[in-house]
Order: structure tokens, then sequence, then C-alpha cells
């Protein structure tokens, strides 16, 4: 038996030491949420809204703005996606508002600081006091007075890379490897799959404990490949989502992106999901009513997953493209008590 195998069994048996119904009944839901960026903050505003036991596990292979700055003069992992994650989790008091737009802040300046965050040199600079990535990150949620936690994905900086088809314009039927989230995220080309180096990252303990223990895994929405899919290239972290007791909701993007998901299909966004972790099971994929063209096709690529598809109004009314978080919230709301295994939590 692996090492890897070995950790992945201790955290299993420490967390299904109770039944999973006898530990939930009459409390609120236990929800972990996986991604990045943008996608995720949406996802964490609207789920801090329905339950209060809700941890954030965030990727960590961010190479561009300041957090790719810090990350190459430091040899830090990029902290901006967890900056974003911990504003997200803000409350809606003066405090909580506050302190979220403290944290992400941007200097502009003519010198080293220029459009460095308040955010990403609190959590560097807690990280190089205590030495402890978590420690460090749980200790800012309670600063801000988070609704939830925050945990990196892996406690290595990560690099993404990716096989793109039509890369160069001038030769667009040519395999080629784009090196780095933010190239990634804004190729031209057709991306075909993407990996992490290194290839078997250590996926942070408590990450892996949240997702075991969890009543709901959310994926997404978020961008595709630089923040939804290289959750599942963690081999620790993907075997926690394929054994967890937990039901798995996949949340869709409401428009695809452009560069990396440009013309994609919702149905294409789950079956690159089903290429890159075959053996990984969803039970809802969430979807905007209005964002859904071919509900038939959607419906059996959902059922390959084998998973069920809810339509919602989740989209904000001022941008299609953004998410509204009290729709949002009502949306997994709904979910969690229809299709949850112990009935309402409040």
């Amino acid at each position: 038996m692996t090492a890897r195998s070995l950790r992945l069994r201790r955290l299993r048996r420490s967390a299904y030491n109770t039944p999973l119904d006898g530990r939930r009944r009459g409390a609120q839901p236990k929800v972990v949420a996986l991604g990045g960026g943008r996608g995720l903050s949406a996802s964490l505003a609207a789920l801090r809204r329905i339950t209060g036991d809700l941890t954030a596990v965030v990727t960590v292979a961010d190479d561009g703005g300041s957090s790719g700055r810090l990350r190459e003069e430091l040899g830090v992992l990029p902290p901006g996606d967890l900056r974003k994650a911990l504003a997200a989790l803000c409350g809606d008091d003066d405090w909580g508002q506050t302190w979220s737009r403290v944290i992400q802040h941007r200097f502009q300046s003519q010198g080293d600081l220029h459009e460095h965050a308040v955010g990403n040199l609190l959590i560097v600079a807690l990280w190089e006091q205590l030495g402890d990535h978590v420690q460090a990150l749980d200790l800012v949620g309670r600063l801000l007075g988070a609704h939830g936690r925050v945990l990196p994905m892996s406690a290595v900086p990560l690099e993404l890379q990716a096989l793109v088809r039509g890369h160069d314009p001038a030769r667009p039927d040519e395999l080629g490897t784009v090196c780095g989230q933010a190239t990634v995220a804004l190729t031209p080309g057709d991306v075909q799959s993407v990996h992490l180096v290194p290839n078997d990252p250590p996926a942070v303990p408590e990450a892996v404990a949240a997702v075991l223990d969890a009543d709901w895994v959310v994926l997404g929405p978020g961008s595709w490949f630089s923040s939804v899919i290289p959750h599942l290239l963690v081999p620790e972290l993907l075997d926690a989502l394929v054994e967890t007791k937990a039901r798995r909701v996949l949340s869709l993007n409401l428009a695809p992106q452009p560069g990396e998901t440009e013309g994609f299909s919702p149905q294409r966004h789950l079956e690159v999901l089903g290429r890159h972790a075959p053996k990984l099971a969803l039970d809802v994929v969430l979807a905007d009513e209005a964002a859904v063209p071919d509900r038939d096709s959607l419906a059996e690529a959902a059922q390959s997953l084998g998973a069920a598809v809810e339509l919602a109004p989740v989209a904000s009314p001022d941008s299609a493209c953004k998410h509204d978080p009290e729709l949002l919230a009502a949306a997994y709301d709904r979910i969690f008590r229809m299709h949850g295994r112990i009935g309402p939590w409040r």
C-alpha cells in the first residue's frame, strides 16, 4: 500500500467515525467549495448565506499579477485566490465589508508596491512569521470575521500546463503546450487537456479531511481549465472526492470564458471534466436556465456522470455573466434540501 493510500485511509477513518445522518441531523450542512478566482468567490458569497459550516479549497497555480510577482520573488504560494475567497466570506456588517475592501485594495504607485493587494501582503507576511499556511489563513479569517475557512489545495506552488490545438493562429491544427495559468486562461486555441507540474503534488491534509467530512462538495463555477479542473489533478484530493460520502454538485458557468473555453457548450464542460477525472461521479449539475440552449444534451452529459440537472435563475439581473449571490444561494439551498440525505437543516 502506498504512503498516499495510508494517509487517505487515516483521514477517512477519522471522518467516518460517526455515521453521517447521526452527525448532521438538525445541524447546518457542512459544505466544501473548490475552485479559484471570481467563480469560487461567487459560490462562497452564496453559500455563506445558507450555512455556517463552510470550507473553501483554493487552487494555487496562479502566476499572474501581484500573486505571480510574490510567488517569483519569495517562492511562496500565490495568495491572490486565497485572498479573494477570504473577502467573499466576509460578513455584510460594517466590520466584514470594511475588511473585505481593505484586503482587496491595490496600491497605485510608481514603485514596487504598484498593483500589489493589501491582502496578498498580509497573507504572505503571516506565512513568513508563522511558517504554516493553514494557521496563517485561519488567523486572517478570524481577523476578518470570515464566515468559513479557507485552505490551499496544495502546500507547494503549482504550474499549470495545457495541451492546446491552434494556439498559434497560423497553424490551427497543430498541438502545442502552453505553460502558466495566466497564459492558459487567455489562450486563443482549443484547450484539449491540462496537467500540473509537479504532477503528483501533496494535498493539504486539512483540505482532504474537509472533503471526506463534508455533507456537500461544490465544484465551480469558475475558469474551467485553470480554476476548477486543477483540483482533480491533485491525486490525494481526487481520491478524497471519489471516496467521500458527501454529495457532489457541479455549478456551471453562465457563459463560455473568452480564451480557454471559447465556444464551449454546457455539456462540453461536463465532457472535459469527465475526461480529466473518469472515476468521479456527480449528484447534481446546476445551470442557469437561460444559459442552456440544449437541455436534452446537457441532461445526457450529466447522466453519464451520474448526475441530475437542476436549472435555476442564478444570473444577476444587471449582468447575464455574473452570478447573483442571493439567487445562487436560493438554488444551492433548494438542491441541498431536495437532494440531501437528511432533510432540512433550518
